[in-house]
């Protein structure tokens, strides 16, 4: 896999944080820069981790399931895909206020970076099965998401739900078609 479809994947995964950040953002009266930034980071790092998990997992099965693995790529990128696109679908005007009350404490904004990166984790299965940089991948999905996260906190107020629900659509959308594209050039 090279640096193009990994970039994608890497906005792919950030775009739930950065739904979640623009309801953060959205809470806040006046949100600072500082303030983002460290929201941004520790979505950025919890996002890093988790797929080096999955990595770890997925290096330990490849042996067993190597003749399938563009089968495995595939269907977990068509199940991360299809609910990324449900979830963006499904979000109401409400959206905002229920995320923001889940994570007023620390303890929740952990638990909530946690729940947004779990299909990292995933992913990172995915990529010991195409043979990745996972050091590479996790390094472009952290700071993807930090980034992301921090624009999202300090924009939110201006873009409102309308942006999050599209960017968590279209990050299925991309998924869905790297599942396939890795499926069909699988050697």
């Amino acid at each position: 896999m090279n640096f193009f479809p990994l970039m994608l994947i890497a906005l792919a995964m950030s775009t739930d944080a950065f739904a979640v950040a623009i309801c953060k953002g959205v809470a806040m009266k006046t949100p600072r820069l500082s303030d983002a930034i460290k929201v941004g980071v520790l979505f950025g790092f919890i996002e890093a981790i988790t797929p080096i998990l999955g990595w770890l997992l997925g290096y330990v099965a490849v042996q067993y399931i190597a003749q399938w693995d563009h089968w495995v790529i595939l269907a977990l990128m068509l199940f991360l895909g299809s609910r990324m696109i449900v979830n963006g679908r499904e979000q109401s005007g409400d959206a905002c206020e229920e995320r923001q009350a889940k994570t007023e404490s620390l303890f929740m904004l952990i638990l909530t970076a946690i729940s947004t990166s779990i299909d990292a984790f995933a992913v990172g299965i995915s990529l010991a099965f195409a043979s990745v940089n996972i050091g590479l991948a996790a390094l472009c999905i952290g700071l993807a998401t930090c980034i992301m996260v921090t624009i999202g906190i300090l924009l939110g107020k201006n873009l409102g739900m309308l942006i999050g629900k599209r960017a968590e659509i279209l990050g299925g959308i991309v998924l869905i078609l790297i599942g396939f594209f890795t499926f069909f050039t699988h050697s």
